[in-house]
């Protein structure tokens, strides 16, 4: 009971990146864009398309639970793996104080008598509990909780072509396709750099993929089956919520599935919505401790962290997962004292380190292809799409850093990795001047 099955690599790739990302946060992209955000979703599709393909094609010939840190090592130095490893936990700690705060705003509504930060420690505690099981248990509920999500999803792009052709609804048509491009090239632009990061969590796959009965198949199965059918999944939500409403309707720009739901009569969309949602940020709690803990543990099998996180049971590093959920229980302080405003500190905090560990996957798969003339899961196009997805992650840097609202977040990402990149570097020379003088 130590190992995932290839449904679960699957799921766990479907899961990871529908989260509320999608449900709720793809209403700022249609604002900054109208329709025309059908071509921002499909280009910051092609981008996430690309980078788990180049994932695939490292992961197939170095399953690791370190995933890209161990390939960035590899291609790069080991300055790299540490920078790019401990990034990624730093990051991903904080996601996850982050999604237990959603969840539990939801939950508070629900029963309010209840605290926001009671929920909290609640959901930290069952689903450290969830990690702390053995892989295979991990795997069976996390591939359930993102099966409902994927039903919702099909559910609801049933609905919307049966209300867009007519079938039972009254369709407006085309008519709300007319201005589609309401912002010019620039809103698409503005539209790319706020979807790109609806993919984030795409990476776990990799990670998961190491605990799999057969890594390499595991993950040339997940990662040619998972990213056609996200592309659909979001494209075609996209592709109903630009058809069916008005693009500047404010209630599109809330929470665009609940204003489909609304605009189709259906009762209590709103609640249906929230469930939704509450199981996509469980399920996403659930996947980013397990990934968090696995990127952990992987460093410290590489001398990279304490020893004492390489201790496991059943399969399972029991002291990672503890030091890896550790913010997420500090947040039960935070909402406490802060419960109004800690969401989007947190959420500005770690923004953009999605945007870093593409930079070091794509940096890895070109260096490292080098060295694997015919790989299992081939990168398409190499090097030319490779270097193009490398381009396109320094260009939505430099967009960031360009835009007012999104300076600080890329920055306050940037004082992390220069930090966590110095004590890298350090390391490195206090190693190479250990093996001088022990010579």
């Amino acid at each position: 009971m130590t190992h995932l099955r290839e449904r679960h690599v699957t799921m766990i790739a479907l899961g990871g990146v529908i989260g509320a990302g999608l449900f709720v946060g793809t209403g700022a992209g249609i604002a900054l864009a109208g329709p025309a955000v059908l071509i921002s979703f499909g280009l910051a599709g092609v981008l996430a398309l690309l980078v788990l393909r180049m994932l695939g094609e490292m992961a197939a010939e170095h399953p690791s639970g370190g995933a890209f840190s161990v390939h960035a090592e590899k291609a790069i130095g080991p300055w790299a793996g540490f920078t790019v490893g401990w990034t990624y936990w730093a990051a991903v700690g904080v996601v996850l104080a982050v999604e237990a705060t959603g969840a539990a705003k939801i939950a508070s509504g629900w029963i309010p008598a209840v605290p926001q930060w009671a929920w909290v420690l609640v959901f930290m505690s069952a689903l450290t509990a969830v990690n702390l099981t053995n892989v295979r248990s991990f795997g069976e509920f996390e591939f359930w909780f993102a099966g409902l999500k994927v039903a919702a999803i099909v559910l609801f792009l049933a609905l919307g072509l049966a209300a867009i052709v007519g079938l039972g609804f009254d369709s407006p048509g085309t008519e709300n396709l007319k201005d589609f491009l309401p912002n010019g090239w620039g809103g698409v632009v503005a539209g790319f750099m706020v979807t790109v990061f609806a993919f984030g969590g795409l990476e776990v796959v990799t990670i998961a993929a190491a605990d799999a009965e057969d890594p390499k198949r595991a993950v040339k199965k997940a990662v040619r089956t998972s990213m056609t059918r996200l592309l659909v999944f979001y494209l075609g939500s996209m592709a109903v919520v630009v058809t069916l409403l008005p693009w500047n309707d404010s209630e599109v720009g809330a929470s665009p599935y609940v204003a489909v739901l609304n605009r189709l009569g259906i009762p209590a969309a709103g609640q249906i919505m929230n469930v939704v949602i509450f199981v996509a940020l469980l399920s996403a709690i659930n996947a980013t401790l397990y990934g968090a803990a696995r990127m952990l543990s992987s460093l410290a099998e590489r001398g990279e962290a304490p020893k004492a996180l390489l201790r496991k049971k059943n399969g399972v590093p029991r002291n990672a997962v503890l030091a890896s959920v550790a913010f997420g229980f500090f947040s039960v302080l935070l909402n406490y004292l802060w419960p109004d405003t800690v969401f989007l500190l947190l959420l500005n905090a770690v923004g953009s380190a999605l945007l870093v560990v593409w930079a070091f996957i794509a940096v890895s798969q070109i260096r490292l292809r080098r060295e694997t003339p015919d790989p299992a899961v081939p990168m398409w196009g190499y090097p030319y799409l490779s270097w193009l997805a490398l381009a396109t992650i320094l260009a939505v840097i430099v967009l960031m850093l360009s835009d007012e609202q999104a300076r600080g977040q890329i920055l306050s990402t940037g004082v992390l990795v220069a930090g966590v990149a110095a004590v890298a570097l350090v390391r490195s020379a206090l190693r190479r001047n250990g093996k001088q003088v022990s010579r």
